[in-house]
């Protein structure tokens, strides 16, 4: 299993939010992408998906172009995950977690599939939920039953836009262990977005930071995860400490990093602003309501 993207941008019209993305992840192992808010981590994880098209580059998934993959076949080899699902599912856990199936399914389910569901959801740990309606679940069951859904498609490589969103410190935990133990014992290569520095650190094999739209550091966590990194790519400064053979990162708000540019102040409001936009409301005279 592997991924190659090479030169890969991505715009928004005339905003860029990629520009000149080129790497390799090969073979099993848990992969976190890892970067502020607005950076691309979703849109590069879309366009690897071919939910979205790149405006320049290519992705190719095991050394075949993804565009030339019809979206069935590419299901049986890429799952995705995303990070939120609207509440539009009127049906069981169970059946929609079955939805996983589809890019192996004919024209009805089998019992094989039913199987495969079952398993999913007791290693998801929601196995008690499979009769509940998806619609009535909270926000964190919602993330546990799109993971199912996610591992039901069988795929050997598996994308996942935060699969930790929604969920406390514990689920937190067992997720990303999960994942990991999924990517030594299945063999399989999982790519994640992670907004949780320990986390990563705590599971990941191969990091990817990205800053300004760009790949920023590549790595090992030891090669990533360090005080300089996060300081350029965060804007905080941190302590790195060693926690069972894995760096532990301890944030020191900014006061080591050095110190970004000052925005240019704001020039004042009118001092009749107030007045002015009053006055501009239906149903308003200056300020004052029409009996």
């Amino acid at each position: 299993m592997r991924i190659d993207v090479k030169n890969l941008d991505f715009s928004y019209g005339e905003r860029n939010i990629l520009e000149g993305i080129s790497f390799t992840v090969d073979g099993p192992g848990l992969v976190a992408i890892l970067g502020p808010n607005g950076v691309g981590k979703s849109t590069l994880i879309q366009c690897i998906n071919r939910i979205l098209q790149p405006t320049a580059g290519s992705v190719e998934v095991n050394g075949k172009p993804v565009g030339e993959y019809n979206l069935k076949d590419l299901a049986k080899v890429l799952g995705y995950v995303p990070c939120m699902t609207p509440d539009s599912f009127p049906m069981s856990v169970a059946d929609a977690v079955l939805l996983g199936r589809h890019p192996h399914s004919n024209w009805k389910s089998t019992r094989d599939d039913v199987r495969i569901v079952y398993e999913v959801l007791r290693e998801v740990g929601i196995e008690d939920l499979a009769m509940h309606q998806f619609n009535n679940l909270s926000a964190g069951q919602h993330q546990k039953v799109m993971l199912a859904r996610g591992l039901a498609q069988q795929t050997e490589i598996l994308l996942l836009d935060e699969p930790t969103a929604n969920l406390d410190v514990k689920h937190q935990l067992e997720v990303t262990h999960m994942l990991k133990r999924l990517s030594d014992e299945r063999g399989i290569l999982v790519i994640m977005i992670c907004h949780d520095l320990n986390l990563a650190a705590k599971y990941a094999d191969t990091v990817i930071m990205l800053k300004d739209g760009g790949i920023f550091a590549m790595g090992t966590v030891d090669e990533t995860m360090t005080r300089d990194n996060i300081c350029n790519v965060y804007g905080v400064d941190c302590e790195i400490v060693e926690d069972q053979g894995r760096p532990h990162i301890i944030l020191r708000e900014m006061e080591g990093c050095p110190e970004e540019a000052p925005e240019a102040p704001m020039e004042p409001a009118p001092a009749d602003v107030a007045e002015r936009y009053a006055s501009s409301l239906p149903g308003l005279w200056h300020g004052r309501t029409p009996i």
